[in-house]
């Protein structure tokens, strides 16, 4: 047998900080700072990045300036020279919400990709979309191809692979069927989703090996972790052992849910079904998962030290120490005199 751990050398890195992240914060985050944090991170050298939700922001606040967002990003000074190789992702879970992202592509701005999601838990799939996972199916059957026809790639989440926080244990089957029926209907990507945190690092690499071999095509496929009992990274590492190559953090671990309350004033957010205490929920972060890789060999494409003074102004911009420890520990010394690669 091999000595050495068995790995991909090369990944593919989304940041979602920008939507994901900030959807869980109490305080609405000015559009300036959310232009800064989505330029710094392509300048990172990040080629997906997800930044806003089309949906109605009446629950989620947070996304009350999606369209300025969208128009923003795409007339940057800044980071105009590397759009065209950058992937930008609008989450759209509902009709209006897939409706509102193909005008705005009409009208030159809209997202490169839209996000919808189904859970292989009912109960959850419910208390996420409104709808049952019957009819959600047939919505998406319906809007896939409009999305096609617009130009606008599709990706298609499962998430209580797991386990499920209102109906407890699910099957790892289940999640396979889904992805394969994601596929058959015309999406583009899978995103993989532990939406909260249940999932083991050996039932991942369970998981993960069965979706290999049902479709071995590993640009299908991406890991997306949460850090609710704090085994994000080990998770990235049974999932990088089992041969995945696409993965998606945000910066300090932030974000998970949509937030209940927003500004001193109580909204719809995700509700209690997940966590009474909202400081529970996040996400891997990206500077600690981007500094691991680094340090074992796998190209990111990144600047490392950029994604890391990128994670220490997130923290100013949210106003609190976040989860990373390599944002502030750094890189691991190459030198007696230098620090990272130097």
């Amino acid at each position: 047998m091999s000595s050495l751990m068995q790995y991909p050398k090369k990944v593919v890195l989304g940041d979602i900080t920008v939507r994901d992240g900030f959807q869980h914060e109490e305080k609405v985050i000015p559009t300036d700072a959310k232009i800064w944090v989505a330029e710094e991170l392509i300048l990172a050298g990040y080629k997906r990045v997800e930044v806003t939700n089309f949906g109605n922001p009446k629950g989620m606040p947070q996304f009350q300036d999606a369209d300025e967002v969208m128009k923003r990003l795409r007339n940057s000074k800044k980071v105009g020279h590397l759009m065209q190789d950058v992937e930008l992702t609008c989450i759209t879970i509902r009709e209006k919400a897939v409706e509102r992202a193909i005008e705005a592509r009409k009208e030159g701005y809209g997202p490169d990709r839209i996000l919808f999601m189904v859970s292989t838990s009912e109960s959850h799939h419910r208390t996420n979309s409104g709808t049952s996972l019957e009819n959600y199916w047939k919505m998406c059957e319906k809007y896939i191809p409009l999305a096609h026809d617009a130009g606008m790639t599709v990706c298609g989440t499962v998430s209580t692979i797991w386990g499920c926080p209102i109906e407890g244990p699910t099957e790892l089957k289940k999640a396979v069927e889904f992805t394969k029926r994601w596929l058959d209907i015309g999406a583009d990507d899978i995103e993989h989703a532990d939406h909260d945190g249940s999932a083991p690092p050996n039932k991942v690499y369970e998981y993960y090996s069965m979706i290999l071999d049902a479709i071995p095509d590993t640009t299908k496929h991406i890991a997306h972790f949460h850090v609710t009992r704090g085994w994000g990274l080990a998770n990235v590492l049974a999932a990088l052992n089992a041969g995945i190559t696409h993965y998606e953090s945000t910066l300090g671990g932030i974000g998970g849910q949509p937030a209940n309350f927003v500004d001193g004033i109580p909204v719809a957010g995700t509700g209690k079904y997940y966590y009474e205490d909202p400081s529970i929920t996040g996400l891997v972060s990206t500077e600690d998962m981007v500094v691991m890789m680094d340090e074992m060999g796998i190209d990111t494409g990144l600047d490392v030290d950029r994604v890391l003074s990128t994670g220490r102004m997130v923290e100013k911009i949210v106003g609190r120490r976040l989860r990373s420890e390599c944002a502030h520990t750094g890189r691991i010394p190459k030198s007696l005199t230098g620090r990272g690669n130097a």
